[in-house]
């Protein structure tokens, strides 16, 4: 799922229906629910990210390293030679990683995740509070009445 789903999901969702507040008091836990079930998907997506870039820069700490038979290297798809013939220092291997484009794509990915993340707790929460602002229609109603 694209967080751009999730934002048009919630667009709709997020609306209260203020002739039939029953309604929308009533669907609140359903909506709840679905998002929440997102939200935890989304957490154990992430810590499989994780745990996969782990793998990825080990194999990369071998790769550049030299520690990695010819035959590893074929099998992963690693050139034989990371540095094309340069001698490259020990404090200049940050800007190999860094410049590497599959942990770049790591990287990328665990933010993307974390952004999906932070959406979804953001409307996790706003969700807890829903009966909240239901409640201030129904009070504002009664002050606009006389009541």
């Amino acid at each position: 799922m694209k967080i751009n789903d999730v934002h048009e999901m919630w667009e709709k969702d997020c609306r209260i229906d203020t002739i039939n507040l029953e309604k929308t008091s009533v669907e609140t836990p359903i909506i709840h629910a679905k998002y929440l079930r997102m939200y935890s998907t989304a957490t154990l997506k992430l810590r499989a990210l994780e745990e996969d870039q782990k793998k990825l820069l080990k194999l990369k700490w071998l790769y550049y390293n030299g520690k990695m038979t010819k035959e590893q290297m074929e099998e992963n798809g690693f050139e034989y030679d990371p540095f094309d013939g340069l001698k490259v220092l020990k404090g200049e291997m940050n800007y190999y990683y860094d410049a590497d484009s599959d942990i770049q794509k790591s990287v990328l990915k665990i933010a993307y995740q974390k952004e999906m993340i932070a959406t979804l707790k953001e409307i996790v929460d706003a969700l807890k509070w829903r009966h909240q602002t239901i409640r201030n229609i129904i009070e504002m109603r009664r002050f606009e009445a006389g009541a």
